[in-house]
């Protein structure tokens, strides 16, 4: 397994800072969720910061994940106290229903307020989650600086939705250190770490252990295999030779082939794939 998977820039420093000097300022923090790794994507520090401020969850993604568990995350992550929307950011699926939950929020804090105010809220998660994709949707225009790398979203940004209400953007922040390796790695599989800070063939080829146990059919499916290799590296060359990503000397081409795997895992080719299961 890829030992030690960190990155921990100085602007996610930067990040927990402004979320701390802005908490008091909000009402409600929307937090945005992988649905593949709905666990892992939850960055720990995050949950500090914010404590018990009510939170709506956004489970962003679920056209790229297992159906099933989408529904059994759903169901988890509500019984721990959450609003949960169940979301697809790039095709503005659930962004109404996340509307139409903010509106009756609206109402009952007038309800509590002593005169009425516009609801302010916060939006957090950890990069390349889809918080920019969603702001854009919220707004119905590109707005929000958007990309398919971590680290995009940069500093802190303000804005006023359609329906009037404030919405404070903030960029996404990793932590210092994952303490489950498996953390990290179901982070790096999913985008939300630099490729430029991993070996790519190594990521690939642990993907290619995690499909093999948890996915199997799904992988053979997609590259047309008979059957799967005894070891991942046996699966990872066969792919390899399927798609004919072969050297000069008949020397597997590993840094092709891994970034097929993960370019195609990363956009739902191969599967609705859920690396984290929610079991009941």
């Amino acid at each position: 397994m890829i030992e030690n998977i960190n990155w921990y820039p100085g602007h996610m420093k930067k990040t927990r800072e402004l979320i701390q000097a802005n908490l008091k300022m909000v009402d409600l923090v929307i937090e945005v969720i992988d649905a593949r790794i709905p666990i892992s994507s939850r960055n720990p520090i995050i949950n500090d910061l914010i404590g018990g401020k009510q939170r709506v969850i956004v489970l962003n993604k679920v056209d790229l994940a297992d159906n099933r568990q989408n529904e059994r995350w759903t169901r988890f992550f509500k019984e721990e106290g959450h609003f949960v929307v169940p979301m697809n950011c790039m095709n503005g699926s659930g962004v109404s229903s996340l509307l139409s939950l903010l509106s009756k929020y609206q109402d009952t804090k007038n309800e509590e307020w002593s005169r009425k105010r516009t609801l302010r809220m916060m939006i957090v998660g950890v990069p390349n989650v889809g918080k920019s994709s969603l702001i854009n949707r919220l707004l119905g225009k590109k707005s929000a600086k958007t990309g398919d790398r971590p680290g995009v979203t940069r500093g802190k940004q303000w804005l006023t939705l359609s329906n009037g209400m404030q919405l404070l953007d903030t960029p996404g922040i990793l932590w210092p250190k994952f303490e489950d390796p498996l953390v990290g790695l179901s982070l790096a599989f999913c985008g939300s770490i630099r490729d430029e800070t991993m070996d790519l063939a190594s990521l690939a080829l642990e993907l290619v252990g995690v499909l093999q146990q948890e996915y199997p059919e799904e992988l053979m499916e997609r590259y047309k295999l008979i059957e799967l290799g005894e070891m991942p590296l046996d699966t990872m060359e066969a792919i390899a030779l399927k798609r004919g990503f072969i050297l000069s000397g008949k020397r597997t081409d590993y840094e092709r082939t891994a970034r097929t795997l993960l370019d195609e895992f990363r956009a739902g080719i191969i599967g609705r794939i859920t690396l984290e299961h929610c079991e009941e």
